[in-house]
């Protein structure tokens, strides 16, 4: 049982043509990144049968995640199906250990199964999660929790970096936006993270203390199909 998607055509000016194309071409990254950590690894002639097949599955949904994006780029679009949030952490996690990063996982136990898009879900989890890589340093690393709080499923990625100002906590999810112009990156991926959440009726927060890291955390309403 799913939701449909309805369908409009919108004509663009320029400047909004050139902001969709920014945001297609940075959505594709993350999976396609992860294509080639896979296709790296897979190459091992010593690679077991069951991590062989592991390998597989995250090839399928980066191959998933990279279909979605280039048939429809609108960031509100969500096509709902029964979703365990507890899997998609983990696999957004294994992907980013095959790239050669320090995670950490902590999900609780008997979570529901909620209406949600998973492709793009495990969108904003790609980009919580190269953003909490980009400004953690050379030995960044992460921790992903789940956890049930009321009508809600919290996903949070705490990371090691230096923080956040108090004054940018709110301005970094605007679009274009970038703290560090030192750094590279569009300034997307936190925008798109947000809308992503607020189309699923939920919300895209941040907690920090400048020099002690930062969580952002995506709060998703328990709801059934």
């Amino acid at each position: 049982m799913g939701v449909e998607s309805t369908r409009r055509t919108v004509a663009m000016s320029p400047a909004e043509e050139s902001q969709r194309l920014a945001v297609l071409v940075h959505e594709v990254r993350s999976p396609v990144a992860a294509l080639s950590a896979i296709s790296e690894t897979f190459a091992d002639e010593d690679l077991a049968g069951p991590a062989r097949l592991e390998l597989s599955q995250l090839a399928i949904a980066a191959c998933r995640g990279i279909q979605r994006v280039v048939i429809d780029a609108a960031l509100t679009s969500v096509r709902l199906e029964r979703v365990d949030i507890g899997a998609l952490v983990r696999q957004a996690v294994a992907a980013a250990r095959l790239a050669g990063t320090r995670a950490q996982e902590e999900i609780a136990s008997d979570l529901p199964l909620i209406a949600a898009d998973p492709v793009r879900v495990r969108q904003a989890l790609d980009n919580l999660i190269a953003n909490a890589l980009m400004h953690g340093g050379p030995d960044a690393t992460f921790v992903a929790k789940v956890s049930p709080a009321a009508a809600f499923i919290l996903v949070s990625i705490e990371d090691t970096g230096p923080g956040v100002p108090l004054v940018d906590q709110e301005r970094i999810f605007e679009s274009g936006v970038r703290l560090d112009l030192r750094r590279p990156g569009s300034g997307l991926g936190l925008a798109v993270a947000r809308a992503i959440a607020e189309a699923h009726g939920g919300e895209l927060t941040l907690a920090s203390i400048p020099g002690k890291g930062a969580t952002f955390t995506i709060a998703l309403p328990i709801r059934s199909l």
